[in-house]
């Protein structure tokens, strides 16, 4: 099959998944905003982004390097050689980690949690399994089978939620409902330790665990610093303004942090699609895949950026409070500008990593990082939870800026320049259309919503930003 044709196939089925995980965190939203209140509802929040946290820190990088080490290596006895290892030493680590967080609770309890050290130990559980499903899921991101890494993950996510929604709508407490978060993940465990095992059997020599932990450890302080940039103005905003500003702020975040869904089929496919070509000398394929990607990517997310910053508030009220909808609406422009940043950071990155010029990557983010803090630290206190939105923008942009000039130095970034102008001229057009209409009730958002979508890519056929090639390959999927 011709290999762009499968890599666009592929990226449609991890898009596909990416939608519908992205859906079940909003079919929860409605529920748990209106069934607890908005500090309760803040305690929610900062546990999602606990769980999001320990396996940056816990896995040590070694999922990332799974995929470029092992996602050329076609011998089945030299790949169990490697994996089993990896997955031995993050199991190891991630129970480190989760003994320090039990050793110092009470202090974590009280900064995050107003206290409960209930919520934080089943936190810390829940994360255990987080962190070694990240490996075990990276498994068959390496070995390219996508069909199984989407189901697991949609399984993870949905159990998880359609458990929390019965335990909330039975009127169970917080920390019940939090252990419903729990049958997901270890439901999923299960079943993808027993399919592994069955096929790799076992087989452990640590002959190349040295080379891979040196890889992979310069890619930690990326991971956890881009976790920081990501999530920790909640723990900021939590210890200055408390956790009803973390209920304030988070819809309006997760809505523009939708737009990472685009990112996360580049994000997956492209570190286990492009080591072949490149170290075969495929330069010519690997500019193709990430000039594609660049361009899709936009293609996708710039309109829906400009319609989600329009409907925010409409959409906040359909879903949430009107206390939430009316402090948050103003967070989802910026979060979602930040979210685009940041996919073109996810596919311009690529090209370092080939290079496996990790370090530069791992001292951008530990920058960033500390950027981030700072720039929360001085805008949340005078501008509330506008000034978190802010420093994410900034943050993003940053990180994106600083790694398309250092890997300028290698390859010359595949970024079509007139076709991402068409991109924003659609968008704004279809953008100016959705803000006169200005729809209210969450039926008359998906029919507006369907009408700017019918706008924008009639705009874009119209200003021929997609080439005939392009079009063939996309009637090609139809037939």
């Amino acid at each position: 099959m011709n290999p762009y044709k499968l890599f666009v196939e592929r990226v449609g089925l991890v898009g596909i998944t990416n939608i519908l995980i992205s859906l079940s965190s909003l079919i929860f939203i409605p529920i748990i905003t209106k069934s607890f209140s908005t500090a309760e509802y803040g305690i929610w929040a900062q546990v999602l982004t606990t769980i999001a946290l320990l396996p940056n820190i816990a896995n040590l990088g070694l999922p990332y390097t799974m995929v470029r080490f092992l996602s050329a290596e076609h011998d089945k006895v030299k790949f169990k050689e490697s994996f089993y290892p990896m997955i031995t030493v993050t199991t190891i680590f991630t129970l480190i980690i989760c003994g320090l967080c039990i050793l110092f609770a009470k202090p974590i309890a009280a900064s995050l949690f107003n206290g409960n050290l209930k919520i934080l130990y089943i936190t810390v559980f829940i994360s255990f399994f987080a962190c070694v499903n990240l490996m075990l899921i990276t498994f068959y991101r390496t070995v390219q089978r996508m069909k199984r890494y989407s189901i697991y993950l949609i399984l993870q996510s949905y159990i998880g939620v359609f458990v929390c929604i019965y335990l909330t709508m039975n009127h169970y407490p917080l920390d019940i409902v939090v252990w419903g978060l729990f049958t997901g993940y270890f439901a999923v465990f299960l079943m993808m330790s027993i399919n592994i095992i069955r096929d790799l059997g076992f087989g452990f020599k640590f002959n190349t665990l040295k080379e891979e932990i040196k890889f992979a450890l310069p890619t930690v302080p990326s991971n956890v610093s881009s976790w920081v940039v990501d999530s920790s103005d909640k723990y900021v905003l939590g210890i200055i303004l408390g956790s009803a500003a973390v209920g304030w702020y988070s819809p309006g975040y997760s809505i523009g942090s939708i737009l990472l869904m685009f990112l996360s089929p580049f994000a997956v496919l492209l570190p286990a699609v492009l080591p072949e070509y490149y170290e075969n000398g495929g330069m010519k394929e690997v500019n193709n895949f990430l000039r594609y990607s660049m361009k899709y990517y936009l293609l996708l997310t710039v309109p829906a950026a400009v319609g989600l910053s329009i409907l925010s508030k409409s959409l906040l009220l359909s879903i949430t409070t009107f206390d939430i909808a009316n402090h948050g609406f103003i967070i989802t422009p910026f979060v979602a500008l930040g979210a685009v940043f940041m996919g073109l950071y996810g596919i311009t990155n690529n090209i370092l990593i080939l290079e496996k010029n990790t370090k530069v990557l791992g001292k951008l983010w530990i920058f960033v990082a500390i950027l981030n803090v700072v720039l929360n630290i001085i805008f949340i206190p005078y501008m509330g939870i506008l000034g978190a939105a802010i420093a994410t923008l900034i943050s993003y942009a940053f990180a994106f800026i600083v790694t398309a000039l250092v890997s300028r130095r290698y390859m010359s970034l595949p970024f079509e320049v007139n076709s991402s102008i068409k991109i924003v001229v659609a968008s704004a057009i279809m953008g100016g259309v959705v803000y006169l209409i200005n729809p209210i009730g969450i039926i008359n958002i998906i029919w507006v919503s369907i009408l700017g979508a019918a706008i924008y890519f009639v705009l874009i056929f119209a200003f021929r930003t997609i080439s005939k090639k392009e079009l063939d390959l996309i009637k090609s999927f139809v037939k």
